[in-house]
């Protein structure tokens, strides 16, 4: 299984619920689940085949900005 994190301005669980059918439609994720107490808002994504820009396209299509948590500065 395959794990990858994301930094966004997901924070909170209004948030969370307008960004759940975006993310649940993308195609190889099993699993998700915001961190909405840490500072960065991690969003971990874990599944098979995972495409990040697939992940990125539906969370700012959900209307939230995101970026890969290892190149955010």
């Amino acid at each position: 299984m395959e794990k990858q994190q994301f930094k966004t301005t997901i924070h909170c669980k209004n948030c969370v619920r307008t960004v759940t059918g975006f993310l649940n439609e993308v195609p190889g994720i099993s699993h998700w689940e915001v961190d909405t107490a840490d500072a960065d808002k991690i969003l971990t994504v874990s599944g098979e085949a995972l495409h990040m820009q697939a992940i990125i396209e539906a969370v700012e299509e959900a209307g939230f900005e995101i970026q890969p948590a290892e190149q955010a500065g």
